[in-house]
């Protein structure tokens, strides 16, 4: 139990430093949009590649922000039915949407691992006005799942570890 405490608690530290990278990325993002714009319409010319760049970077913020939404489940969910059934439903239905969450994150996680292998292999390349690795686009997002899928692990842990009814994040009413 303790193991599982000093876990969970090393890992949510993970976590707010991926949110932290994230905030800080969405910072660059608006700090380069802003230039762009501003040379535009100052010297007629900009940075071509800034709204690729930005592409990326809303990409990266997705997958860097997402296992740390859901460990302060703020994640979009329907929470309405939680508060309709009886507090033991309520409970099983969460266990059973982190074991979903669970099992989907390792699937997304594997085929996610696949493409970007295979990617490799086949030594594919994006071609826009920045030319890199295919995979290097690819890369983190089974690292995002596995993440997303520990977190999983650790809710479900926390859960019954719990009282037997819905979360308290779990609802936005009544």
């Amino acid at each position: 139990m303790v193991l599982m405490t000093r876990l969970s608690s090393a890992f949510g530290r993970l976590l707010d430093a991926l949110a932290a990278a994230a905030a800080l990325t969405l910072l660059a993002m608006v700090v380069l949009v802003s230039a762009d714009i501003v040379l535009r319409n100052v010297t007629r010319t900009g940075f071509p590649w800034a709204n690729e760049v930005t592409e990326y970077a809303l990409y990266a913020i997705t997958l860097l922000a997402a296992p740390w939404i859901l460990r302060r489940g703020q994640h979009v969910r329907l929470d309405l039915v939680l508060t309709f059934v009886p507090s033991r439903v309520a409970f099983a239905m969460e266990a059973l949407a982190d074991v979903v969450g669970f099992v989907v994150c390792l699937i997304i996680m594997r085929y996610g691992t696949k493409m970007t292998v295979d990617s490799a292999l086949q030594g594919s390349i994006t071609i826009k006005n920045l030319v890199f690795p295919e995979w290097w686009l690819l890369a983190p997002l089974p690292v995002c799942f596995a993440l997303l899928a520990i977190e999983f692990a650790f809710r479900f842990e926390r859960l019954m570890r719990g009282p037997r009814s819905r979360r308290i994040e779990a609802t936005s009413v009544g």
